[in-house]
């Protein structure tokens, strides 16, 4: 448990039933200590009926020197609340590795019934799920959002671990699979659409 919570309650993250998504970037993750305390951070989070998602970066650039400093860690973010905003969540796990499994994993997201419009997509890659993972074929899993999700814009990156799960946050309902070590994967994607009402 993080010794305090100060720093999530008085940013809203815990005890606010109003949280919908929070989009979570762990930066400098190999150095000793980071993994637990990402553990700290999403513990809290995970019994929360927010859905959460994300990953590791290398680094990140902030104005402020007290934040994000040369050889810290840490987590950034992006909270959104309000009883308007709604997402869904899916995990492509390690075996989800043809065009077909991919479809189908992703197809689950269209179930989850969004609205498309004002609606974004993101996308959590593990550097490992390039071409290579996919028998030399490019573009497997952003070009198979595009065809189930054709006007749905898609944002994300390759990184170095990915924070998510299966979760739809609509409405007062919060349908989850997840606790807080099944919230961190490798070899894996978090496809995620998040609507902003």
């Amino acid at each position: 448990m993080i010794p305090s919570l100060t720093p999530l309650l008085s940013s809203w993250l815990v005890n606010n039933p109003d949280l919908r998504v929070v989009l979570l970037f762990g930066y400098e993750a190999y150095k000793p200590g980071a993994a637990r305390f990402l553990n700290q951070v999403l513990e809290p989070l995970a019994r929360s009926k927010a859905l959460i998602a994300g990953g590791h970066v290398e680094n990140v650039f902030s104005p402020e020197r007290e934040c994000c400093g040369l050889g810290s860690y840490g987590v950034v973010g992006l909270a959104l609340s309000g009883p308007r905003i709604q997402g869904a969540s899916v995990l492509l796990e390690q075996d989800v590795s043809s065009p077909k499994a991919a479809e189908a994993t992703i197809r689950r997201l269209k179930a989850a019934n969004l609205p498309e419009r004002n609606t974004l997509g993101f996308m959590f890659a593990c550097v490992g799920r390039g071409h290579n993972y996919y028998n030399n074929q490019r573009n497997v899993e952003a070009d198979t959002f595009r065809k189930v999700f054709p006007n749905i814009p898609l944002f994300g990156f390759f990184g170095n671990g990915e924070i998510g799960c299966d979760r739809i946050v609509k409405e007062d309902y919060t349908l989850c699979d997840t606790d807080t070590d099944s919230l961190q994967h490798g070899y894996t994607t978090v496809m995620t659409l998040v609507h902003l009402g």
